[in-house]
């Protein structure tokens, strides 16, 4: 998939472990787990909302689309 999800940049920005976002957002730890290792199909936007809220991030900031990444699946297929 295209979408690249830069969850794991912006925690380390802001010194936040997933843990402490996961009681801060409300979501469980495993969700957010997925979302960060980009295997995640979709996202709330209540969800998206909350996270961007408790960093101080645009949803821009948090997630990129990168054809590359896209090709590279597909070759990989």
């Amino acid at each position: 998939m295209a979408i690249v999800v830069k969850l794991d940049d912006l925690l380390y920005a802001r010194r936040m472990t997933l843990t402490d976002l996961a009681d801060r957002v409300g979501i469980t730890l495993a969700n957010l787990s997925v979302l960060k290792t980009g295997k995640a199909r979709a996202i709330r936007f209540s969800t998206l909302e909350s996270i961007c809220r408790e960093l101080g991030c645009q949803p821009g900031d948090l997630l990129a689309f990168d054809p590359a990444v896209s090709d590279a699946a597909d070759a990989a297929e």
